[in-house]
């Protein structure tokens, strides 16, 4: 079953509701576009890609509902499979135009609603590392953007000049006119909103457990208890700072 904050976004995006589609939108659509432009390979333009990312997160949205925990497939193992099977659709209908047939892609729920767990599945098929990174950072850069909408400018301020620019406690402290215990206090108030977003995303754009794990084996646990707070801090600096390198991919059948 789907976690019960999943669940309510789905209704959310099942009532077209504006909000819950901008959150998609804005957390996975760079990650979709990136994958398509990469397996169209200058074959399709960027209105193309635009249009198949804006049908790959409606697909998903309309289909995430019936996931089938049993099944073993996890979320970004949907996203790339739901990709995949819209450039491969848009590739049929192209060349069914050049050959003046009416050939119609494949279905698409028995491609990306299998088993996915080792073994069971071709390892071409299967999300890479890199498509694993993009969703991770996509999950973690949707909690920071909520804290940062969330807090206070200020607060919000410290932590981005403390943790992401590099910047000493002193010097922010100066460049605020403050004293250092009250940036340590705001640092501390801007960690703690990001460990409870963290836990929320992770929690809803997870099917496996092994997903929902993933920020805490990444240094990014919810619980104090477990990571200090320089250890969460600098893991979060280094994914947000982190390149995803552009590497080629094979295109999809059907190109």
């Amino acid at each position: 079953m789907l976690s019960p904050s999943t669940t309510r976004f789905v209704g959310r995006l099942q009532a077209r509701d504006p909000e819950a589609w901008f959150e998609l939108w804005e957390t996975f659509g760079p990650v979709i576009r990136a994958r398509l432009a990469r397996w169209g390979r200058g074959r399709i333009g960027p209105e193309t890609v635009q249009d198949l990312t804006q049908e790959t997160l409606a697909a998903l949205a309309d289909a995430i509902d019936r996931h089938d925990p049993s099944r073993g497939a996890r979320f970004s193992t949907w996203l790339l499979a739901i990709a995949r099977h819209m450039l491969s659709g848009e590739m049929d209908r192209r060349n069914a135009q050049k050959r003046g047939s009416g050939r119609r892609p494949s279905g698409l729920e028995p491609e990306w609603m299998e088993d996915t767990r080792p073994g069971r599945r071709p390892e071409s098929d299967a999300p890479d590392e890199q498509f694993e990174r993009a969703v991770f950072r996509a999950k973690v850069e949707a909690a920071f953007r909520k804290v940062e909408k969330e807090t206070d400018f200020v607060d919000f301020s410290v932590y981005r000049m403390r943790i992401l620019d590099g910047r000493s406690g002193k010097e922010v402290a100066e460049a605020l006119g403050t004293s250092e215990a009250t940036v340590s206090r705001r640092l501390s108030r801007v960690r703690e909103a990001l460990r409870e977003r963290l836990a929320e995303v992770m929690e809803l754009w997870s099917f496996t457990p092994e997903e929902r794990e993933e920020a805490e084996r990444k240094g990014l646990a919810a619980n104090p208890k477990k990571a200090d707070d320089h250890a969460f801090d600098q893991a979060l600096a280094e994914i947000l700072h982190a390149e995803i390198p552009v590497r080629p991919e094979d295109p999809p059948r059907g190109s």
